[in-house]
């Protein structure tokens, strides 16, 4: 191994070890509680008229029930730190933390809805409440399809891990997740310092919930198409190729919901996971029947 990659395999060692990531874990818990805490003070301020704030996010600052969007923002953090880890496992293992991850966005939106919700005459005709509605239909089908997505990843064979091509792959894949953990930690500093200049300025961003995320899946795109073509080297798995691209497919998906509107971002999110689970089953299919061959000849 070359003195390159011994050094990448170091750093993915120190920095994902298993002390670092409950230093991390504990650490969010605690800023998470706190920023809820906060969140809920200033909101109560404002209720109360002793501080007054410049109408900037209003939904964030109307109810309780929004300060929760706060924590999961945070918790969200630790798991774009969690998916770098599992990024050298095996792709499939990284697109399921992907999953997770633009589900949680999901339900942080959902909690910023909720408090906006018109309860007055028919509620129907609010353009709002049918969103909230599609949202929450949306997530119920999202939270079925990765329970399948998982449940249906189990059934991959497992190779084993004193395969030379396949460690050469993982420490490939090590190398992309080191890389990228500095260019996301670089640039979620950078999105926090424009978003705190934004509204020192009072200027509101206006996606808020898609703040740092559009570019985190953008640059997990890049990633994933690295990963890729790296892949080529080491296997030449018609059907492993097909499935992984299928997965870039999905991501891509997902990053164009960022800049969808209403509905369609919903739409978008839903058919990216699906189109992953459809392609994760035909891609079991395919190797099931050569895994009863080897063992019928074995």
């Amino acid at each position: 191994m070359s003195p390159q990659r011994i050094f990448f395999n170091q750093l993915f060692a120190t920095v994902f070890a298993p002390e670092v990531q409950k230093r991390i874990e504990n650490t969010t818990l605690l800023l998470a509680g706190i920023g809820f805490v906060i969140h809920l003070a200033l909101i109560f301020l404002k209720k109360q008229g002793w501080v007054f704030f410049a109408p900037l996010y209003p939904e964030l600052l109307t109810d309780p029930i929004a300060a929760i969007y706060t924590p999961f923002s945070l918790i969200l953090v630790y798991e774009v730190y969690l998916l770098l880890f599992y990024l050298p496992r095996s792709f499939t293992s990284c697109v399921s933390k992907q999953f997770e991850i633009i589900s949680l966005i999901v339900i942080r939106k959902i909690f910023k809805d909720i408090p906006a919700m018109d309860l007055e005459g028919d509620w129907t005709h609010s353009n709002h409440n049918l969103e909230l509605l599609v949202d929450l239909s949306g997530f119920l089908l999202l939270f079925l399809l990765i329970f399948l997505f998982n449940r249906s990843k189990q059934r991959l064979p497992k190779r084993p891990m004193d395969d030379p091509k396949l460690l050469r792959f993982i420490s490939s894949k090590k190398i992309v997740s080191v890389v990228l953990l500095f260019v996301l930690g670089a640039m979620s500093v950078s999105t926090f310092g424009h978003w705190l200049l934004d509204v020192f300025h009072q200027r509101a961003i206006a996606q808020v919930d898609n703040l740092f995320f559009n570019q985190f899946f953008t640059l997990l795109i890049l990633a994933d198409v690295i990963i890729l073509l790296i892949s080529f080297r080491y296997t030449e798995e018609y059907a492993k190729l097909i499935r992984n691209t299928g997965f870039i497919i999905a991501t891509i998906l997902i990053r164009l919901s960022f800049s969808a509107q209403g509905y369609l971002s919903t739409v978008l999110i839903l058919t990216g996971v699906s189109f992953a689970l459809l392609i994760l089953l035909i891609y079991n299919a395919m190797e099931h029947p050569l895994q009863k061959a080897a063992s019928i000849k074995n």
